[in-house]
Parts: C-alpha cells; sequence; structure tokens
C-alpha cells in the first residue's frame, strides 16, 4: 500500500452514510457504509435522529480504515457532504432538541404558501414563483408555530453538514453552499435578507445561525482529539467545509465550469448546472451566487421522488420478483429491469407522474402526490416498472425544458448515484431527453467530491476546480437513440398535461389526510 497522501470523503445520504479512502488521483482505495433509520410519522413528514447519523458514521469509518490497510497517520484531510435541507435545532450545548426535519420531510407546505406571498427580492431565488417546503425558512417556521417550546431552547439553528462541522471540530461555521440554495444567503446583496425574514416572522432566525460563512473547501476547523480517537484517525487534520450532496457530487463529476449539466441520483434526481450570468426564472430555482465555485452561478431543477419510487415499488409489491432473484442469487433490480426491457416505449400507454413526496419543480408544491393512470388488464409487473422509469424521465425531461426555455441549454448530462447502475434507465434518460448522458469511473460522486473538498482544504490543490479536473476520470458516454427520442415525445407531452388538469383534486384530498 502506498504512502499516499490519502482523503477521507464522507457522504451522509437519505438512508446511509458512506465512507470512502481516496488517493490524489481520485482513486477509491475501499468504502464502507452503514444505514441509519428513517421516520415518516405522518404522511409528508420525514426525521431521523442525528446520533443514529454518529453511530452509523463512527462505524463506517473504522471500518473503511480498517479494510483499507492505510495508516491513519497518511490520511491528511477531511470532507463530507449531508442531505440539504436537513434541519437540526440544538440548545446552548448543541444537543439536539428534537429528530432532524429532513430534506424531503413536506409539513410545512402551508408555511411556504404563505412565504410565498411575501414581495421581496430574496424570492429570485425561488424564480419568484412558489416556495418549496423543503427550504430553511419554512421548516423552521413550522417550528416556531407548532413547538414553541422547541423553538424557545433552540439556541443554535442550522443544517445536518453545520451540525456535523461542530462535531468534528468544534467549530460553528455554515457553508456557502446550503446557505444560498436553501436560506436564500446571497453574497451578491450583502449575505442574508434580514428584510424578508422579518416579514415571514422569523427575525429571530438569524442570529442562532453560524456566523461564519465558508466556500466549500476552505478549512472549517481541524479534527478534535477526542472525534479523531471515536474515529481512529489523526487529531488536527483539516476537515473542508461541506455542503449538500448533490451540489458537492458537481464537483465529484468535475461539473464546476458552464457547459454541463450533473445529474445526481438516488432517492432524487437532481439537475445542477454553472453559469457564467445570473438568472432567475419560475420552476427554475438559483441562479445561486457562488453555492459551488466562487465567481459564477449555479442553477437547480430537482424531482423529490424517484429512486425511492422504485425502491417503494420493489418492497412493497414485488415478492415474486425477490423469490426468483434469491433463487438465482441476482438482486431483485435486475430481474425488474429484465422485465422492464420487454416492455415497448410508453408502457401500452401506462403514464405515472412520480409526486410520492410532492413536486420540487417545475411546480414546486408539497401537496402533489403520484400519479398512475391508463391500466388494462393486460398490464403487469414489468409494465408498472417501466412506467414508474419512465415516469421519472418524463420528469426529468419536463425540468430540462423549462432550462430550455429561459435560454439555458444542455448539451451534456454527467450522471452519478444509485440510477446509473442501471444501464436500461440511463439510455431511457438519454432517448427521453436527447441528451448524451457521461458517466464517470467513480459513481460515487458525492463521496468523492468531498473527498476533493479534503484535498483542497489540506492544501494539496489550489482550488476545487483544479483537483477536480485531477482527480475526476470519464469512463463511458450514453448516446440517445434518435427514433426511441420520437416515440417518447408523445408520453412526455401526456405526462406534462396530466397534473394541471387534476391539481386541484390532489390538493384538496392531501389537506384532508393532512388534518388527520
Amino acid at each position: 500500500m502506498s504512502q499516499g497522501p490519502y482523503v477521507l470523503g464522507i457522504d451522509f445520504g437519505t438512508e446511509s452514510v458512506r465512507v470512502g479512502i481516496f488517493d490524489l488521483t481520485g482513486r477509491p482505495v475501499t468504502f464502507a457504509a452503514e444505514t441509519y433509520p428513517l421516520y415518516h410519522p405522518r404522511p409528508g413528514w420525514a426525521e431521523q435522529q442525528p446520533d443514529e447519523w454518529w453511530r452509523a458514521f463512527v462505524a463506517a469509518t473504522r471500518r473503511a480504515l480498517a479494510q483499507s490497510g492505510v495508516s491513519s497517520a497518511n490520511i491528511v484531510g477531511v470532507g463530507a457532504d449531508c442531505t440539504s435541507c436537513t434541519v437540526v435545532l440544538m440548545d446552548e450545548r448543541f444537543t439536539p432538541l428534537r429528530p432532524a426535519i429532513i430534506w424531503m420531510d413536506v409539513r410545512a407546505a402551508e408555511q411556504a404558501n404563505r412565504i410565498a406571498q411575501i414581495d421581496d427580492p430574496a424570492r429570485k431565488y425561488n424564480g419568484y414563483g412558489n416556495v418549496s417546503a423543503e427550504w430553511m425558512p419554512c421548516k423552521t417556521l413550522w417550528v416556531k408555530e407548532n413547538e414553541p417550546q422547541v423553538w424557545a431552547n433552540a439556541r443554535y439553528v442550522g443544517e445536518f453538514i453545520d451540525w456535523l462541522t461542530h462535531r468534528l471540530t468544534g467549530e460553528w461555521v455554515g457553508s456557502i453552499d446550503t446557505t444560498s440554495i436553501r436560506w436564500y444567503y446571497d453574497r451578491n446583496s450583502g449575505g442574508w435578507p434580514t428584510d424578508f425574514y422579518a416579514k415571514i416572522g422569523l427575525d429571530d432566525l438569524i442570529e442562532r445561525f453560524p456566523p461564519r460563512i465558508l466556500d466549500m473547501g476552505q478549512v472549517a476547523g481541524r479534527l478534535r482529539a477526542d472525534v479523531a480517537a471515536e474515529l481512529g484517525l489523526t487529531p488536527g487534520i483539516p476537515v473542508a467545509e461541506g455542503g449538500a450532496d448533490a451540489f458537492v457530487a458537481m464537483i465529484g463529476l468535475n461539473v464546476v465550469t458552464p457547459g454541463k449539466v450533473a445529474f445526481i441520483t438516488g432517492s432524487s434526481h437532481l439537475m445542477l448546472g454553472q453559469s457564467a450570468a445570473q438568472f432567475h426564472a419560475k420552476g427554475i430555482f438559483g441562479a445561486y451566487t457562488d453555492a459551488v465555485i466562487p465567481g459564477q452561478y449555479t442553477v437547480e431543477g430537482g424531482q423529490v421522488s424517484t429512486g425511492s419510487v422504485v425502491k417503494w415499488f420493489r418492497d412493497n409489491f414485488c415478492g415474486k420478483e425477490a423469490a426468483l432473484a434469491a433463487e438465482r442469487g441476482i438482486d431483485t433490480y435486475t430481474i425488474l429491469n429484465e422485465l422492464a426491457a420487454q416492455i415497448p416505449i410508453g408502457a401500452d400507454g401506462l403514464i405515472v407522474l412520480d409526486y410520492w413526496q410532492g413536486n420540487r419543480t417545475p411546480y414546486v408544491d408539497p401537496e402533489a402526490r403520484g400519479i398512475m393512470r391508463g391500466f388494462s388488464l393486460k398490464h403487469t409487473t414489468g409494465h408498472v416498472f417501466r412506467a414508474i422509469m419512465e415516469g421519472v424521465c418524463y420528469g426529468t425531461e419536463h425540468i430540462l425544458r423549462a432550462f430550455r426555455a429561459n435560454g439555458y441549454a444542455v448539451q451534456e448530462m454527467v450522471g452519478a448515484g444509485g440510477a446509473t447502475r442501471s444501464q436500461l434507465w440511463m439510455q431511457m434518460h438519454a432517448d427521453v431527453s436527447n441528451v448524451p448522458i457521461t458517466l464517470t469511473e467513480v459513481p460515487d460522486a458525492p463521496a468523492l467530491g468531498s473527498a476533493i473538498l479534503g484535498a483542497v482544504a489540506a492544501g494539496l490543490f489550489p482550488d476545487v476546480a483544479t483537483a477536480a479536473a485531477e482527480m475526476v476520470h470519464v469512463r463511458q458516454r450514453i448516446e440517445p437513440n434518435a427514433a426511441a427520442h420520437e416515440a417518447y415525445r408523445f408520453f412526455v407531452d401526456q405526462y406534462i398535461a396530466t397534473y394541471p388538469r387534476v391539481q386541484d383534486l390532489i390538493q384538496a384530498t392531501t389537506r384532508h389526510v393532512a388534518k388527520g
């Protein structure tokens, strides 16, 4: 084993933490992962316990070190990414006061609707349209209005990454990434939009935020001695300022200049690109100032439920396929992909809208819910699975159409995450959107992006863009099929036409159920 140096990349996802040890060419020595629970106390709610994050992180880190053969003395930097916007409220000792309200939680729909009526320049990041219930002001306003005792005791309010950075270093600092993309922070306009927060009834929130906002890759602090002992690392090594998992994944895909879009897949899908110019449009989030690379702007579109819908279907309706997979010694998804590959484009008229936990963009509607339409007695498990995969692809194309309509053309998507393991699904995405998809050598782009941040904080590269150019490598390019793209056009149009026609009915049902 080489003497290194090596860097540690930590990726906290929705269901697990993944810890990777990387060399300076960006190649992983090893990965270790540990899961943690996800709780849904009510429809639309999603929570996790910070202590369970920590236990999983310690176990994954110690196992990664043990199986790597790398001496902890040769690990010289640490970087991390976390889900966002995952809100943690803490007392004066930084002890969480309640379970974290994680990114997919949409309980704050009513608060989001009220905030969307506020006339303030800060809302440019929403394209002056609807406000997402996932964002920081909405969730914290819900806590203030519904859990006043928690709010009264909340001395510190931040995100998952802020909690983690403090736990690792003892420093209470914030990330330019998360504060820009979910808290309305705008460095071009002086930072915090204090008037906006006052208008929405959160004039007492900014004082609870981290006082210093750092660029990703800056040194946030040094690894505390007690934490180093718990993890098996060397005390005092630099810990990089991190950010939101998907945005850190942009770095792990080398999407750090205008012209490409990072296509981040997992429980959700995100489309993230860099722009040299600032622009704002309804149905598009951003463009955020300095969120990834200083001096650039980041544009965002996203789907709340993608891989999570696939998993939901597998776990609840595919017992026969799971048994067959066990007999063959393969994964259930392999069986489902085989079945879906036999079904024609359009799944014989079955169309799925992937709004299981609401719609992020372009509708920004937390009260939206999933739809399956066009069933006949001909439809099989394979039809439904293909229709779910295609529905997710249609949702991606809906977002890319919004980008194009506002002058932001997409020539290439660089993919990462769970969906990239399915060649069928990636080809569907390329065909539906008529855009080539590039896959990199390390599909765990958030972990690699975090490692890149750790390398920059350790002084091994002068900046994030230079490090990404050295540590990210392309392995495959998937070209769209022109005939398949034409065949998909009708079904994409059908997908897009569906929700506006039933939106009032869906929202009324969602509100009725939410009343308990």
